[in-house]
C-alpha cells in the first residue's frame, strides 16, 4: 500500500480563505488603535509640554516667545528675550514633533490664549479642523 500524506488542494483553500476572512475583520480593528493611539499620544504630549512651559514661566516669568518656540524648554535660549532665571532642561529631550511627524504650533502670546500660549498639533490630516483622528489637539481646548 503506498499512501501518501498531506493537505489537500481543498484543505489548503480552506485554510488560507479562513485566514483571510479573519484577517480582513481583525486588521481594520487593529489600525483603529493606532489611530487612537497617536491621538493619545499627541493629547499627553500637549499636556507634558503645557506643565514644562508652566515651569519655564515660573522660573522667568514670562513663556518662551513664538521665536523661541519649545526648543526654549531644552536648551536655553539665546534669542531675545534671553531668560535670566532660566533652570533647564524643562523636558527630558527635545519635542517638536507630534506623533505624525508634524511640528508642533507654537505661538506666544496666542491667539486664543492673549495671557499665555496656544500650542496645538493638527491632527493626522495635518489640516485646520477636522473630525475623529483628524481632529486638532489644542491646548485651549478639552474634551
Amino acid at each position: 500500500m503506498n499512501r501518501q500524506s498531506g493537505f489537500t488542494l481543498v484543505e489548503m483553500l480552506v485554510v488560507i480563505i479562513i485566514i483571510g476572512v479573519l484577517a480582513a475583520l481583525v486588521a481594520p480593528q487593529l489600525f483603529q488603535r493606532v489611530g487612537q493611539s497617536k491621538t493619545a499620544a499627541a493629547r499627553s504630549q500637549v499636556e507634558m509640554l503645557g506643565t514644562a512651559l508652566e515651569a519655564y514661566r515660573l522660573d522667568n516669568s514670562y513663556f518662551p516667545s513664538t521665536q523661541q518656540g519649545i526648543d526654549a524648554l531644552f536648551k536655553k535660549p539665546t534669542a531675545p528675550p534671553v531668560p535670566t532665571g532660566w533652570r533647564g532642561p524643562y523636558i527630558k529631550k527635545p519635542v517638536n514633533k507630534d506623533p505624525w511627524g508634524r511640528p508642533y504650533k507654537y505661538m506666544s502670546p496666542g491667539k486664543f490664549n492673549p495671557e499665555t500660549y496656544d500650542l496645538s498639533s493638527l491632527g493626522r490630516d495635518g489640516k485646520d479642523g477636522g473630525t475623529g483622528e483628524d481632529a486638532d489637539i489644542k491646548s485651549w481646548e478639552s474634551e
